[in-house]
């Protein structure tokens, strides 16, 4: 918390995992397998390979449906397998710059709509985790590629689990484009891959980049804890000066 507090304001959730600290708020525990097993009347394996049914659905920035997503995101792992469960990370900036010119001015004039659970695949019938997202539901029209607040960088923000549209556009042509730009965020060279052991730290920008959370720890009877701080951040503005618009949800700042 003291190393968090250097860089920004910690957010406080409204909910969070059993194995939270007590005394300090801000602290979340992110949710570990174990624990999620049976909930929504599915075991983990199950609900995590219904949010991750293709490729480049995993692919996320943290509550990135809101209309002021965290800043940054801070990790520390508490207990790891012996092996798997690394974290991915895309550069969306470095993403960005390489696309060609005539791309990256298209992309520049794009809104896209991001929505709390879109990528999850509901089981037939009656579906307790939908149920569970109706209630809490958050949308966003966010700027397709935004102005970072510090750097002045452009940033090509997209994920594969939160947007749902580009605005303007007909379904194909934005799952198209959506999965062009996608596929070029994730090329191997402007992604890094972490190793987690005990006491590891991440810190990253969670305007500025996405990530991958491990989803090959399944078959192994081993709990994967980690304890997550995000430092409240803005709302995104895109490269015409224009704001994100809010569409459903919590008004900036409220958790």
């Amino acid at each position: 918390m003291a190393f968090a507090r250097r860089f920004g304001e910690p957010v406080v959730l409204p909910r969070r995992g059993k194995a939270s600290p007590p005394d300090f708020p801000e602290i979340e525990t992110t949710a570990d397998r174990l624990e999620l097993g049976g909930r929504f009347g599915m075991e983990h394996d199950e609900w995590l390979r219904r949010r991750r049914h293709t490729l480049l659905r995993g692919w996320h920035c943290d509550h990135g449906a809101r209309v002021d997503p965290p800043a940054a995101t801070i990790l520390r792992a508490e207990t790891v397998p012996p092996y798997g469960g690394d974290t991915t990370w895309s550069n969306l900036a470095a993403a960005y710059a390489g696309l060609s010119a005539p791309l990256r001015e298209f992309a520049d004039g794009l809104r896209a709509e991001h929505r709390l659970g879109v990528g999850y695949q509901p089981r037939p019938g009656d579906d307790a985790y939908v149920r569970h997202l109706l209630d809490r539901q958050v949308a966003t029209l966010h700027p397709l590629v935004r102005v970072h607040p510090e750097t002045g960088e452009r940033i090509l923000y997209v994920n594969g689990y939160y947007v749902e549209q580009i605005a303007g556009l007909s379904r194909p042509e934005s799952g198209a484009i959506l999965d062009l730009l996608l596929e070029q965020a994730v090329r191997p060279e402007y992604t890094v891959r972490f190793r987690w052991e005990p006491g590891s730290v991440a810190f990253w920008d969670n305007r500025a980049t996405m990530h991958l959370a491990p989803g090959d720890t399944a078959h192994l009877d081993h709990p994967r804890i980690m304890h997550r701080v995000m430092l409240a951040g803005d709302v995104p503005v895109g490269v015409d000066g224009e704001a994100s618009e809010p569409i459903t949800g919590p008004a900036p700042g409220r958790w």
